[in-house]
């Protein structure tokens, strides 16, 4: 589970419709994001879900390596939809 000490910032609504298509159409995306250390990454992901807990929304991916981690909203920086 990630813990954020930041307040959680909404995002906008056309950027949320974006990861629902995404993980709708099992579409991988390049996301750039900073994690709960502050630490940057970029990675091309699966979207599989998005949920929400403690009043902050998060997006949960798969990785190359089918391991399933979430990224805090907020948290991801830069998102381009993968061309297949």
């Amino acid at each position: 589970m990630t813990k954020q000490t930041e307040p959680y910032t909404p995002i906008a609504c056309g950027l949320h419709s974006e990861y629902e298509l995404a993980i709708m159409h099992r579409r991988t995306m390049l996301l750039t994001w900073q994690d709960e250390n502050s630490e940057m990454h970029t990675a091309t992901l699966l979207p599989v879900d998005m949920i929400t807990r403690d009043k902050q929304e998060f997006l949960i991916v798969r990785d190359n390596n089918a391991m399933t981690f979430e990224i805090r909203l907020d948290k991801i920086i830069k998102t381009d939809p993968k061309m297949e």
